[in-house]
């Protein structure tokens, strides 16, 4: 038969687990992926890559620089003729 003190310290027992579990449980959720700020804006920047947000690059703006430049030194001996 059991004593009233047996059946108060399993309770207790029981208690304290169920409470370290939920708190092992309240820990996990917090836990992060990344270690640092580096690796989270790098999968970041990857994710929204393979989501195509950034777009294609633009190949074609060294030769439009130049052809401006080409037009700015144009104008000018055209200006100070």
């Amino acid at each position: 038969m059991m004593t009233m003190d047996t059946i108060r310290s399993q309770n207790t027992r029981t208690a304290l687990m169920s409470l370290e579990a939920a708190a092992a449980s309240a820990r996990g959720g917090f836990a992060c992926l990344f270690s640092t700020s580096d690796e989270y804006e790098s999968a970041l920047i990857s994710e929204r890559r393979a989501q195509g947000r950034y777009g294609q690059t633009r190949k074609h703006w060294p030769i439009a620089l130049f052809v401006v430049c080409l037009l700015v030194v144009a104008g000018s001996v055209l200006f100070l003729r």
